[in-house]
């Protein structure tokens, strides 16, 4: 009987971890949720593991296998270490926190990054010149819009801000998001910089409505982009594996290489901070050290 259990875990597990597009994303969105943390689901292998060594079953610790392959063919790659080839840009991705009492602490960790591009969410008007005043010797060119920022090495020739607003926000300065144009030294790129809404978890489950609302209208400002070459630098409150992030990921990509965990800063479970690309290739993607956010600043380096 012990046996039968553990191989149905086992089995229910893999499940999970390979088919988890299928779980249904309505009601509390369980589909969601999984694939928020879907890489945890394998810490579910060694208590099977365990179970069965405690019941001296042979049988169910073979069937615990399934959910080991499922885990490898879904999470594997991001085992393997990412390239340090050479590049054309490094970009770092971070944010703030509105409530970050080192804002000079903070600057000087990303400008210290050597990065190309910085950009940044929660933003606050009020201490911007804060940050700038670090930043501006080696990032001479920024743009910001609502709360969300970019400092750039390169001439930025143009910016705007991205209407994202979820219709459920009547806040007439909620405004998270902005596309600038920068010069490049082998051309125009079109980079966007965005904070989706947070997702709750709760009684009821999941709540992510205002956020998978905001990533939908991002994928389409993306898609309409004139430029070919795009990066995306934001906190999107998802991971690459949530389906809620599809449209976005319709447009553009990052490398599934690494974990990169950036959230919470104390003990990361995820990687809800995003560096991706279109007609550029995300070659490798770090965390950087903590600052007074409860964020991990992302870096990556992108190849044209």
């Amino acid at each position: 009987m012990r046996t039968r259990i553990i191989a149905a875990g086992a089995v229910l597990l893999a499940a999970l971890i390979g088919l988890h597009r299928l779980v249904p994303n309505w009601g509390p969105r369980a589909g969601s949720l999984i694939e928020a943390f879907l890489p945890w689901l394998g810490l579910g292998v060694p208590l099977l593991l365990l179970a069965a060594l405690l019941a001296k079953s042979r049988t169910a610790a073979i069937v615990t296998l399934l959910p080991v392959l499922a885990w490898l063919v879904v999470c594997g790659g991001k085992l393997l270490p990412g390239r340090d080839a050479p590049h054309d840009l490094t970009v770092v991705q971070h944010n703030l926190s509105d409530v970050n009492s080192d804002r000079t602490g903070t600057a000087h960790t990303l400008r210290d990054a050597g990065a190309d591009l910085i950009g940044v969410e929660e933003l606050l008007p009020a201490v911007t010149e804060e940050y700038d005043a670090v930043l501006r010797s080696a990032y001479p060119h920024h743009a910001t819009h609502g709360t969300v920022g970019l400092w750039s090495r390169f001439p930025i020739t143009e910016s705007q801000l991205v209407n994202i607003r979820p219709s459920t926000v009547d806040d007439p300065f909620w405004n998270r998001a902005l596309r600038a144009v920068v010069e490049t030294p082998k051309g125009q790129v079109a980079v966007y910089v965005a904070h989706l809404p947070s997702m709750r978890l709760g009684p009821g489950g999941f709540a992510s409505e205002r956020r998978d609302e905001s990533a939908i209208l991002l994928g389409k400002r993306l898609a309409a982009e004139p430029l070919g070459r795009v990066i995306l630098i934001g906190d999107l409150n998802s991971t690459t594996e949530d389906r809620a992030l599809q449209p976005v990921q319709d447009v553009v990509s990052t490398t599934g290489r690494g974990f990169a965990f950036s959230w919470p800063a104390r003990a990361p479970v995820a990687r809800i901070d995003q560096i991706m690309a279109r007609s550029l290739t995300v070659t490798r993607v770090w965390t950087l050290d903590r600052t007074g956010s409860d964020h991990l600043p992302l870096a990556a380096r992108l190849t044209f």
